[in-house]
């Protein structure tokens, strides 16, 4: 390193001299990379679309209208631990802004010290000592006391905005961190509506199930008193009794679904196991919203993800201007005044025991310019990592709309063709068995027509569910409420 240090008893034209070198060794150490831009162009529209009205203008208070469902999600927003470890990290990048802007403020130390000192009598600073003793009769202390108070200061002069670009960075992480957690609260708030309507849904499952346990186990009554009479043989009896003993047992799996499913709503909920809250009855009249998926263009203001990584790509920009800046030379002023005497009842003896410095430094690199320029490769790396990053986010976001637009319409239709389906097995079961009273049909028609009829319902079920999954998915890609 290089270090120039102007005060009044140098050369101007040393100082000159050395500047000027220090300058022209800048030449080779500013690597030269080239950086791409991120590509900010989307679809115009989704699938030819161009109703610029959008679900996300709602916030998910106006989104979720079930009592439960908003219990649930305000506990959450109130207890989740991952939620809380996320504001844990904006105040930490809260704390880096403010770090960051301290260090271009000037920097003001007060100081007090208090010493001694025994010189030996041939060396220079005793034979001074004893010099001044003889020629002027003055004897100073031995050992020789030292009293000192004052204040220093030094500020380093941001010329190339180094330290304002790191803090202005700090910043924008800073608000990156604040979007990351309002992403991760649109995932919660998805989350726990999703699982609440699983457990919904398998609700209605189990009472479909119990049902038809009911009326498998008068079926099998039928067949038993059918065998008593010589019109049936004991293989109907047993395959009836093997249907009603296997749905007894899925009966079992699904309130172990159920147990999960709760815990899980408690987990992030941030409590123990107890019983959610719900109403299940309601399930089945439940009609998915209509979401309005608005424009592409308005994804890169309502989406949290890509709000965040366009802050991370700027703070990117910036860290790689403060890493060049490392090459440019650095400017720093120094100045002190205080107090300094050999006795401390002599301090107050001003100006006799006033001192003062005043001082300025340039400092520019010319021998390890290795380690800078590792540095700016680094973070033009990062930036580019950031220009991907937020490319991967924008086109996600897009790919994410276009699928759950699809998956809605696709699902309503099948919901429809699904409900007609359970309406025509439903009635199929009555004719089954009134054939079979009457000898008509035989008992495996009766039996396969009730697994179909049990299997359709919970094929609507599951439908109904995945429809509001889907309305959930959709209200979270396009940026949950946030604005």
């Amino acid at each position: 390193m290089m270090h120039c240090t102007g005060t009044m008893s140098r050369s101007t034209n040393r100082f000159a001299s050395a500047c000027l070198l220090a300058l022209l060794s800048l030449s080779s150490c500013v690597p030269s990379l080239q950086v791409r831009e991120a590509l900010k162009t989307e679809p115009a529209t989704y699938a030819g679309s161009n109703d610029t009205t959008d679900a996300a203008t709602k916030s998910w208070r106006q989104f979720f209208t079930d009592p439960d469902l908003r219990a649930l999600i305000d506990s959450a927003l109130a207890n989740n631990q991952e939620l809380n470890i996320m504001l844990q990290e904006i105040t930490i990048a809260q704390s880096e802004v403010r770090a960051r802007k301290g260090e271009y403020l000037p920097f003001v130390d007060f100081s007090a010290a208090a010493g001694a000192e025994k010189v030996g009598e041939f060396t220079r600073n005793g034979a001074v000592e004893h010099s001044l003793e003889i020629d002027h009769d003055t004897r100073f202390p031995e050992p020789l006391p030292d009293f000192m108070v004052g204040v220093r200061a030094s500020w380093e002069l941001d010329i190339w905005k180094k330290l304002r670009n790191a803090k202005q960075a700090a910043v924008l992480r800073y608000l990156g961190t604040v979007e990351g957690r309002n992403f991760m609260v649109t995932n919660l708030v998805a989350e726990i509506a999703n699982s609440y309507y699983e457990l919904m849904a398998l609700d209605n499952q189990l009472e479909i199930l119990r049902t038809n346990i009911a009326i498998q186990q008068d079926a099998l009554e039928i067949v038993r008193m059918e065998k008593q009479a010589a019109k049936v043989t004991e293989l109907a009896v047993r395959r009836f009794e093997a249907e009603v003993l296997k749905n007894r047992s899925v009966q079992f799996d699904i309130q172990q679904r159920i147990v999960e499913t709760e815990n899980r709503i408690n987990f992030l909920v941030g409590r123990y196991p107890r019983s959610v809250q719900r109403n299940s009855a309601a399930f089945s009249g439940l009609i998915p919203d209509t979401v309005y998926a608005g424009l592409p263009s308005q994804l890169l203001s309502y989406r949290p993800d890509i709000r965040k990584a366009e802050l991370e790509l700027a703070a990117a920009k910036l860290e790689v201007k403060a890493a060049r800046a490392n090459c440019y030379p650095s400017v720093r002023l120094t100045a002190g005044v205080g107090l300094n005497a050999f006795e401390a009842s002599l301090l107050t003896e001003t100006p006799a025991s006033l001192l003062y410095n005043v001082a300025g430094d340039l400092v520019a690199p010319l021998i390890n310019r290795n380690a800078i320029r590792a540095t700016y490769a680094g973070a033009n790396a990062r930036q580019l990592q950031a220009v991907y990053d937020y490319e991967r986010a924008v086109l996600n976001a897009y790919v994410e709309v276009v699928n759950q637009l699809s998956n809605i319409q696709n699902l309503r239709r099948s919901y429809d063709l699904r409900a007609q389906q359970v309406d025509a097995l439903s009635s199929s079961i009555t004719i089954s068995s009134n054939l079979f009273r009457s000898a008509r049909a035989d008992y495996m028609e009766v039996l396969l027509t009730q697994r179909d009829a049990l299997e359709s319902r919970f094929e609507l079920v599951e439908t109904k569910k995945q429809q509001l999954n889907a309305m959930v998915d959709m209200y979270k890609a396009l940026g949950g409420g946030w604005r």
